[in-house]
């Protein structure tokens, strides 16, 4: 074989090579390693819910698919477009923010880097100067979960277990996205209970809402004071200090994002599953295999991604009939026979 044969078969094979590697019909062909970035929303690390459940995923991600991960400890939302900008700067495969304030700076940054695929989870849609939204850059996947549908499973819950008629929501930073929870734990309450009040209490406007147990703890503690007996929370960490008042007040509490029966054994009648560790997994599984998805993916009780727990720690605690009425609620749902509200005003209306 001639030296100019020899040059030309290796020219070839690079080719090929580079080829693997490439965009084909616009689809990313199939990546053995992939690196990932996660960004983490306020509360950060130990939060005992949202954030814990998506570095679990990512973690399994690594550990089953050989993903290269990051997991950002940049301290929550306040500093997550730094945080997903650092990761688009190191030309990392997929970076993930699992916060609804991560929407706005991962829309830009996808703009501005367009080999990187970006995903958030708890998308809310970027709007216009007219308040339109903005359909979703290509490499963007913006997940919204039907959090109203599983609130309503709490909802019923509550309204069915409360013996005083008086049921608690404690929410973290008073925005749409939180408000979902609080519109859907009303409108299940008021399904099962029509005569029964639903006290609300926000921790704050800002990001700093999540992860403030002490007002987790005033705020539980005066529902309670005031003749609550069950209350749901979507409030991040600033959840632990709602757990803390249920210990001490023997009353009732329902957990949310991941099972928290732990955080006051035999007072958490149940927790409202959001299976983010999945939604993670599921992500990194797709830019391994080149499939990334992008735009609007919306996910609720019929697609598996919500949930609520019911097993052998919490069992003796909900009555055969309250269960099997919070499963058929649960069905109805399912099926589309029961459209829950998305926004406390049509709990209310309802």
């Amino acid at each position: 074989m001639t030296a100019e044969r020899m040059r030309r078969g290796a020219v070839a094979v690079l080719l090929l090579a580079l080829a693997a590697c490439a965009w084909d019909g616009g689809t990313k062909v199939a990546k053995k390693r992939v690196r990932v970035g996660l960004v983490l929303s306020s509360g950060g690390r130990g939060d005992g819910g949202f954030n814990d459940a998506a570095i679990a995923g990512l973690a399994e991600a690594a550990r089953t698919l050989g993903a290269d991960t990051a997991v950002s400890e940049s301290g929550g939302d306040e500093t997550s477009p730094a945080a997903l900008g650092r990761y688009a700067q190191e030309e990392r495969d997929l970076v993930v923010g699992i916060s609804f304030m991560a929407s706005a700076p991962a829309f830009a940054l996808a703009n501005q880097h367009p080999n990187t695929d970006f995903a958030v989870l708890d998308y809310s849609p970027v709007t216009d100067s007219l308040g339109r939204a903005m359909p979703t850059p290509p490499n963007l996947a913006g997940i919204t979960y039907r959090s109203e549908e599983g609130a309503f499973l709490a909802g019923a819950l509550a309204g069915l277990m409360s013996k005083t008629g008086r049921v608690g929501f404690v929410g973290g930073m008073d925005a749409p996205v939180i408000r979902q929870f609080e519109a859907g734990y009303a409108a299940g309450v008021r399904r099962v209970c029509p005569a029964c009040r639903v006290v609300v209490s926000y921790a704050g406007t800002t990001p700093a809402a999540f992860s403030d147990p002490a007002r987790g703890l005033a705020l539980a503690a005066a529902q309670y004071a005031g003749g609550v007996d069950v209350i749901f929370h979507a409030a991040g960490g600033t959840g632990t200090g709602v757990f803390r008042a249920a210990r001490e007040s023997g009353r009732w509490v329902i957990g949310v994002d991941v099972d928290q029966y732990d955080q006051a054994p035999g007072r958490v009648l149940t927790s409202i599953t959001k299976n983010l560790g999945v939604s993670v997994q599921g992500l990194v599984k797709q830019e391994s295999e080149g499939a990334f998805r992008a735009g609007l993916i919306s996910q609720g009780l019929a697609d598996g991604a919500l949930g609520w727990i019911y097993d052998e720690r919490n069992r003796a605690l909900i009555p055969p009939a309250v269960y099997n009425q919070v499963e058929t609620l649960r069905q109805a749902v399912i099926a589309g026979l029961i459209q829950v509200p998305r926004v406390p005003e049509e709990a209310a209306a309802g």
